[in-house]
């Protein structure tokens, strides 16, 4: 994503050797939690720092797309 530069001015998380990258793209580091299973989402933008975090990605992912997931 900051190779594509598109994180200029987003709220973004990663895998905390990607932070210097993404900040230097003009991206805002969110911390990334001690599981790395958070996500965040800035306009239409979902970020996860690694695959621990894919059920909470695709969740706020989906969200963004209007979509529900039901049991």
């Amino acid at each position: 994503l900051a190779a594509a530069d598109v994180v200029q001015g987003k709220t973004c998380t990663a895998y905390p050797a990607v932070r210097p990258d993404l900040e230097a793209a003009g991206g805002t580091w969110s911390d990334v939690n001690e599981t790395f299973t958070n996500a965040v989402v800035d306009g239409n933008l979902c970020t996860a720092p690694a695959w621990p975090a894919h059920p909470e990605w695709m969740k706020k992912f989906l969200g963004l797309l209007g979509s529900t997931v039901e049991p």
